[in-house]
């Protein structure tokens, strides 16, 4: 049995469809065809259930996945801890986000402390979170709501209330707070379903008999300020996204509670490099000041 039989088989079981996983791994389909039943004679059993051209991953085959996961997650592992014993000052950190709101400051603190080590970082909504950490692809997850998971660490940061955006010369633009009663013809631009702070106004709505309607839906939450401004449509905001526009009144919910529970995530298994733990202590710094 070889390594590279084990990492085809993952990418192979991953998608259940060999075309694909011969063009994510660079390889030929007829290289990888092989190579899957060399495997499988190696163990004696089929590790696919195959009819026509359609792969489907059978008992034995999701057993030793299981198996091979775990296996070729120790050895990455030893490799990152082997480079990070070598380069402690490089390396690469994989964030994944829902909102960006505040990276930019996170980045600038961390930058200032590690300016050697290199960032990637992905906005995805809230279900792609958990897949990308057992996968190894993002070595932390800062989201709201937090992420749950067997095998997930889950930290906590920060408690951010949700606030309505107006329009200066709207008509609650005078007011400190509102009800949600009294925005029932109120046109609204937000984020799309999927999102935790929309997922979250979404609920409160409904069970304050609210169905708010939405003119315009994105995935860019520092945008929906601008739409505001512009008088498009008003706007369920974190209290941490808001900004020094002179155009965009702010306001309180009186009557609901619409709080956002912001968390940084990772896997408890996963080896973390010193500047992955260095930036994770940056992250919880930042909040704790935000807060006070």
């Amino acid at each position: 049995m070889e390594l590279l039989q084990l990492q085809y088989f993952r990418e192979v079981a991953r998608l259940e469809h060999m075309t694909d996983a011969a063009r994510s791994l660079h390889v030929t389909q007829s290289s990888l065809s092989k190579t899957i039943q060399r495997l499988e004679e190696d163990l004696g059993v089929p590790l696919f259930d195959r009819t026509g051209r359609s792969l489907r991953l059978n008992e034995f085959g999701r057993k030793f996945l299981a198996r091979t996961e775990r296996a070729l997650f120790e050895l990455e592992q030893g490799k990152q801890e082997l480079h990070d014993l070598i380069s402690p000052e490089s390396g690469t950190i994989e964030l994944a986000v829902t909102t960006a709101s505040t990276l930019p400051q996170i980045l600038q603190v961390f930058r200032k402390k590690r300016p050697n080590v290199h960032f990637h970082v992905q906005m995805v909504a809230l279900r792609e979170m958990l897949p990308l950490l057992e996968r190894g692809e993002a070595d932390f997850c800062l989201s709201s709501p937090p992420i749950v998971g067997e095998d997930i660490e889950c930290r906590i940061l920060l408690r951010d209330p949700i606030l309505l955006a107006v329009p200066t010369g709207h008509r609650l633009a005078d007011q400190e707070s509102v009800a949600l009663a009294e925005l029932e013809n109120e046109w609204f631009v937000g984020l799309k379903k999927g999102y935790g702070a929309r997922d979250l106004a979404d609920q409160v709505c409904q069970s304050a008999g609210l169905a708010p309607t939405y003119v315009y839906e994105g995935d860019e939450p520092a945008r929906l300020v601008a739409l505001v401004e512009a008088g498009i449509g008003i706007a369920f905001i974190p209290s941490t996204s808001r900004d020094s526009r002179e155009q965009v009144h702010l306001l309180r919910l009186k009557d609901h509670e619409m709080v956002r529970e912001i968390a940084l995530s990772w896997h408890k298994s996963r080896y973390l490099t010193r500047a992955a733990q260095e930036f994770r202590e940056v992250v919880e710094q930042y909040f704790e000041q935000l807060a006070e």
